[in-house]
């Protein structure tokens, strides 16, 4: 990576930080949810009720933003191949920037849920310019360990996320659980600030720039091309993927900090804890295991570079299928104290998490430049729609009391995946399509 130039590396920084915070916006509500539900819904924090409750409101809005976040993909995704990568990932990112921040003066839960459909309709189209961009910006030498760089940007965002709300719910307002989630959901404001600062040090990609000046209106990108013969069985085997790594990510991530707040609830009652000292304790354990779980993330995601290079895409997602599965039985189904059970968070990160970063490479390779978005977009997006059953099940279910025998059975979808490999494309040693 060190032959990049300082435009390259420029692009890809801009990239990385619009993802970076995209994550942070979608994922902010998880950890704010064990303080924010009982407050919108009058419910006393760290009841049965308003843990039950949670559980239940957490899964709904995940879900919603997933879908929120497909329609935002796919949308965006074909304007980003029409007007260019840099302007659609400004405008998304002041989208979702402006929606997260509107969170905090949600007076109920129904006006929450408003503004977060708001910030997931940005969140889900910065994925689509950020990936074309870059993609279309590096050398084709460099293009696996770019795309990989760029997803680093996700568990880095999953890192502020934990930072940002340890911090203020932790540290500054321990005593004030009820508020503040509020100013949480405020400092979703950041990325607007950065989005302006893109603009002045970052250009569209020459590759888009020659086609778009060559594309004529009829070759203009169209949605219903996707499902033209040329293109059919790509979308499909790409969408199915996606589905397979977004609903196994999302039922074990959205859930991490309210399942850990349970166990640390309990673990609390058992020492004889009281007061701002349970909430503390609470605190750290959501800390401690989005930590282990993002850091996972991080090596999984670098570690799909050597991968990719040398036994091919369909290889890769193999051992990350094969092993997401493993990881997630593991996790769940041996007895074990569920202060140990916190660290198996980091081979489920590694896997789960870290097979995730192969798509910022590898759906931008199957489609030629003036479909690279609307194909990219759609496929990791559209994943999202069937994907969001998943969070709604799991928090139903695991409202019940059943969180651990719930995320045990997620161990099944990425085995599910396995299927499909014959009918993948396999892209290793190809150039980027003209």
């Amino acid at each position: 990576m060190f032959d990049l130039t300082r435009k390259h590396w420029t692009v890809l920084f801009a990239a990385w930080l619009g993802w970076g915070f995209d994550v942070f916006d979608a994922l902010i509500f998880g950890y704010v949810a064990p303080n924010c539900v009982p407050t919108l819904l009058g419910l006393t924090i760290g009841s049965p009720e308003a843990t039950a409750a949670t559980l239940y409101w957490t899964g709904v809005l995940t879900s919603l933003l997933l879908l929120g976040w497909a329609a935002g993909g796919v949308l965006f995704g074909v304007l980003c191949d029409r007007i260019g990568r840099l302007r659609t990932m400004m405008l998304t990112m002041l989208v979702y920037a402006c929606g997260t921040a509107a969170c905090a003066a949600a007076p109920n839960l129904e006006t929450l849920i408003v503004f977060r459909i708001v910030a997931s309709l940005g969140i889900g189209g910065e994925w689509a310019a950020g990936t074309a961009m870059v993609a279309e910006s590096m050398p084709e030498r460099r293009r696996v360990e770019a795309g990989a760089l760029l997803y680093t940007a996700s568990p880095m965002g999953l890192f502020l996320a934990t930072f940002v709300n340890f911090q203020i719910a932790g540290v500054w307002l321990p005593g004030s659980p009820e508020t503040s989630w509020r100013y949480v959901f405020l400092f979703g404001l950041v990325p607007a600030a950065v989005a302006l600062l893109v603009r002045l040090f970052v250009e569209e990609p020459e590759r888009w720039k020659k086609a778009h000046g060559a594309a004529s209106i009829e070759s203009t990108a169209r949605l219903r091309e996707l499902f033209s013969p040329q293109y059919r069985r790509i979308v499909i085997v790409g969408a199915l993927f996606s589905t397979v790594s977004l609903l196994t990510w999302w039922s074990c991530n959205a859930f991490i900090p309210v399942v850990v707040s349970g166990w640390a609830q309990t673990a609390a009652q058992e020492r004889g804890l009281v007061g701002t000292a349970i909430a503390s304790l609470v605190e750290e354990w959501k800390f401690r295991a989005t930590f282990w779980f993002n850091l996972g993330g991080l090596i999984g995601t670098l570690l799909t570079i050597p991968i990719a290079k040398r036994f091919g895409r369909r290889a890769m997602f193999a051992v990350y299928f094969v092993l997401s599965a493993a990881s997630i039985f593991a996790a769940f189904g041996f007895d074990m104290p569920t202060a140990t059970r916190v660290y198996f968070y980091f081979p489920i990160g590694l896997v789960v998490f870290g097979v995730a970063g192969a798509f910022t490479f590898y759906l931008p390779e199957v489609f030629p430049t003036r479909l690279r978005a609307t194909g990219a977009g759609f496929c990791f997006n559209i994943g999202r729609v069937l994907a969001a059953a998943g969070p709604f099940v799991v928090g139903s279910i695991a409202a019940k009391g059943r969180a651990i025998e719930t995320l045990f059975y997620v161990g099944f979808i990425p085995l599910a995946a396995l299927l499909l490999l014959p009918f993948a494309m396999e892209t290793k040693g190809r150039p980027l399509q003209a």
